[in-house]
């Protein structure tokens, strides 16, 4: 599989497994079935593993634990992440070294390549509607961000338990950027990479999401940049894997693309696959996370990529569609 940089890192394969399938989040699938996926991940060339404990309530990282018995091939490498709320130093460091303690334990690992920040980090006064009784819970203000988790992830480091550090770019855009351009940089950010430029259910602010410009201000700031949701949770896919209300975002998303269907009906091209291989044609993209829950949804994404880079001329048939329309509020990146 092609292999690419990883920002100041290592290099990646192209395509990363992502756990949220393994853990059950993207339709149903078996233990049994997960954990010949992620065997045959390796097998066919992918060398990252993106887990979280979240992933089906540590499914994703049991499958990962029991698949590889902690015996990764050289070259491998492996994330986690941990959502936190806005804590005190001394709080900050015990949450997420438990965090990752247990991740650890759980894939039979004793260091994570990379651990992300899962959390979405805020101004300090900033509300998100709807969720001003509860964001505290899983936000952290920038002055906590500064206080407590930098100084917490430094430390993790220092002690071994991860190589390194990331954040997961799907929060408030201006505060995004302002931790790319922080004095102390993220080794890697997870962004959001599809068509639609579209975070879906996950978007808890009002402004819209600006994912060209935090990969462009990654790419500015030597931070290495893993696309995420490059089916937008099932949205780009041929139909969605799960029963969801026709006013959840991800089936808006799923209606709302139906032009891209179309388009992909008449290119003779699986939606998926097509999704998948233009978020990897993506100005900045270093690497794509699959979403993938069995072998055969993993073959099809393989051999989709195997095709080659996209072709302009589709990639101009893509965007003349407009789904990803909107006005930004911050000024590009040059």
């Amino acid at each position: 599989m092609e292999q690419r940089q990883l920002g100041n890192l290592w290099p990646v394969s192209a395509l990363a497994l992502g756990g949220g399938g393994l853990g059950q989040i993207w339709g149903e699938t078996t233990r049994e079935e997960a954990i010949a996926t992620a065997r045959e991940a390796v097998d066919l060339g992918i060398t990252l593993l993106d887990m979280a404990p979240s992933y089906g309530k540590g499914e994703a990282e049991s499958v990962i634990g029991e698949a590889f018995d902690g015996k990764l091939p050289d070259g491998v490498r492996i994330t986690t992440k941990c959502i936190v709320g806005t804590l005190s130093p001394e709080d900050m460091l015990t949450k997420i070294e438990r965090s990752i303690v247990r991740s650890l334990k759980t894939m039979k690992r004793e260091q994570a390549d990379l651990f992300f920040l899962h959390s979405q980090i805020l101004p300090d006064e900033y509300q998100l509607a709807g969720y001003e009784d509860i964001q505290h819970l899983w936000t952290v203000t920038w002055s906590c961000y500064e206080e407590a988790v930098l100084p917490a992830l430094e430390k993790l480091k220092a002690k071994g338990l991860i190589a390194n550090w990331g954040i997961t770019g799907v929060g408030l855009p201006s505060t995004i950027l302002k931790a790319l351009h922080h004095e102390i940089k993220p080794a890697a950010v997870q962004a959001i990479a599809n068509l639609m430029d579209s975070p879906g259910g996950i978007r808890r602010y009002e402004e819209p999401p600006e994912p060209r410009n935090i990969i462009r201000t990654a790419i500015n700031n030597d931070v290495g940049v893993i696309g995420i949701r490059a089916v937008q949770a099932g949205a780009l896919t041929a139909k969605m894997d799960r029963l969801l209300d026709t006013t959840d975002p991800d089936m808006m998303d799923y209606i709302r693309a139906q032009p891209w269907r179309d388009l992909c009906a008449e290119l003779g091209e699986n939606p998926a696959v097509l999704a998948h291989r233009y978020a990897l044609a993506m100005e900045g993209v270093d690497v794509v996370v699959t979403g993938v829950k069995n072998r055969q949804e993993q073959k099809e994404l393989v051999e989709g990529l195997a095709k080659g880079p996209l072709d302009p001329e589709i990639i101009s048939k893509i965007d003349a569609l407009r789904l990803n329309f909107y006005r930004p509020k911050i000024p590009m990146e040059v």
